[in-house]
């Protein structure tokens, strides 16, 4: 048994000692905490990138056009730009960030989440590529807040 453990606490090391030290991410909570407490997209868009000024090109948004639970709204995102971070922003809620991720050269954007809405309104995903632009795609969904989408 004691084999074991020390097997596979070296399988873990090695494995830990190979992850390369470029992983880290920016907190943009720390270092950008307007964005948070934005009330707009626009608004938050411009506080997190200096812009809100956005080409709408090169990224895929994919959501129900009635999202039958707004508390696990599904969102697929996805671009083949060379990028240096996405985020993902809506109008329904009273904060306009949703989420934000810092990516790597090597970062493919190729997301699913779930969010929670409190009603109908849209989806707008930027992606900031390594070239400065910011590239983005917008997506209106209607919140069935009865459920069973009536």
């Amino acid at each position: 048994m004691e084999r074991r453990k020390f097997l596979g606490f070296g399988i873990v090391a090695a494995a830990a000692a190979l992850v390369p030290g470029t992983l880290s991410a920016e907190d943009y909570r720390k270092t950008k905490p307007a964005v948070w407490t934005a009330h707009t997209v626009d608004d938050a868009i411009a506080k997190m990138y200096g812009t809100n000024k956005t080409i709408e090109q090169g990224v895929t948004l994919t959501a129900p056009d009635v999202a039958a639970n707004g508390g696990a709204v599904p969102v697929d995102f996805s671009s083949d730009i060379a990028a240096k971070s996405v985020a993902v922003f809506q109008d329904a809620n009273p904060e306009a960030t949703v989420c934000a991720f810092t990516l790597n050269e090597n970062s493919i954007i190729d997301f699913s989440i779930k969010i929670k809405m409190k009603q109908s309104g849209t989806l707008t995903v930027v992606v900031e590529g390594k070239d400065g632009k910011l590239y983005s795609a917008k997506k209106s969904l209607s919140v069935a807040l009865g459920g069973c989408e009536g």
